[in-house]
């Protein structure tokens, strides 16, 4: 049995919990709102975000950092990507070199551009960061439904460790070294379903979700190799998988922003609207900056940029996408 220390009592940290709980774990989980800490330690459920998930009584909840991460065995970040440095900062006292912290949370800095798993390194050094990442929304995990994910990291006894920790008959890890990849790919397919969701919002079928999926696959490999990830990890769970569930599914909070956005709501009513935090927009302005700085071509990123954050209409977007210069569909085959 390990103890685990889960930061962050959203509906990812209450759902993770469940299935540590299960897996014979103890598990703390801690909040900075004491409100939503008595909420959960009484009720035993998250009404708003995970309604009908019953926690385990073992499960504990609470607002004292120091008292969560007491004799921790593994330390879990899930919390909305622009609160990571700060929260990292917090727990870095509390953390010695080689403790393994699992990264759940999924973005990419805005000011720095910097990866999260660079972000919590600088904040706490020596410190092991494995990436967790997949096609795993909480709603599913946490009443048991059949999900893989991918333990991302350079240090392969980290990886694996974290692979046995969360292993269970519904919830299958791999491993891999690359967590560049894992993290540029479960980053960005964040704009490419906010995408998606426009283009639903907007009347569009099937063939353009498509398009939008494969497109936005190119520009993901794009960038993640570019910084210098495998080109293989994007087709694998942390790049299609998780590409291909945020797109598609009803759980999807960018979807559900982006296909507000694509009715006539303004990026700021549909975040009001969704009531969650919406990291494909953050996401956007970041990943905005990284194209520059390496001078890469993502012309849907760029199209959803110029949607959010300098109002251009949602059909002159696709207008533009779809009468770009003629190309061949890889750039590096041809005839």
């Amino acid at each position: 049995m390990s103890v685990v220390s889960i930061i962050g009592a959203g509906s990812w940290g209450t759902s993770l919990s469940v299935l540590l709980s299960n897996n014979g774990h103890q598990v703390r989980v801690w909040s900075r709102f004491q409100e939503e800490v008595d909420l959960l330690n009484r009720e035993r459920e998250h009404k708003e975000k995970l309604p009908g998930v019953k926690v385990p009584e073992t499960v504990v909840f609470t607002s004292d950092l120091k008292a969560c991460l007491e004799g921790h065995d593994f330390v879990v970040i899930v919390l909305p990507s622009q609160t990571v440095r700060e929260n990292a900062r917090l727990l870095a006292p509390y953390l010695s070199p080689n403790d393994i912290v699992v990264l759940c949370s999924k973005g990419i800095e805005e000011e720095s551009g910097k990866r999260l798993s660079q972000v919590v390194l600088e904040e706490a050094p020596g410190v092991r960061v494995v990436a967790l990442y997949g096609p795993s929304h909480a709603e599913e995990v946490a009443i048991g439904i059949p999900t893989t994910v991918v333990a991302a990291c350079p240090d392969q006894d980290a990886a694996m460790k974290v692979q046995d920790l969360f292993m269970s008959p519904s919830f299958r890890v791999y491993t891999s070294s690359d967590i560049i990849g894992a993290e540029i790919g479960a980053a960005l397919k964040n704009i490419i379903a906010l995408c998606a969701g426009i283009s639903d919002g907007l009347g569009y079928g099937d063939n353009s979700k498509a398009a939008l999926m494969t497109r936005g696959i190119t520009e993901i490999a794009r960038l993640g190799t570019a910084m210098g990830a495998n080109a293989k990890t994007f087709s694998g769970l942390t790049g299609i998988g998780d590409l291909i569930v945020t797109c598609t599914s009803r759980h999807s909070r960018n979807w559900r922003a982006g296909n507000l956005i694509g009715k006539g709501y303004t990026p700021e009513e549909a975040v009001a609207s969704v009531k969650m935090v919406v990291e494909g927009i953050s996401a956007t302005r970041a990943v905005k900056g990284l194209m520059d700085r390496y001078q890469i071509s993502m012309p849907i990123c760029l199209e959803a940029y110029r949607i959010l954050f300098e109002g251009k209409d949602c059909r002159k977007a696709v207008y533009d996408l779809m009468t770009r210069r003629k190309k061949h569909e890889f750039e590096d085959t041809g005839w």
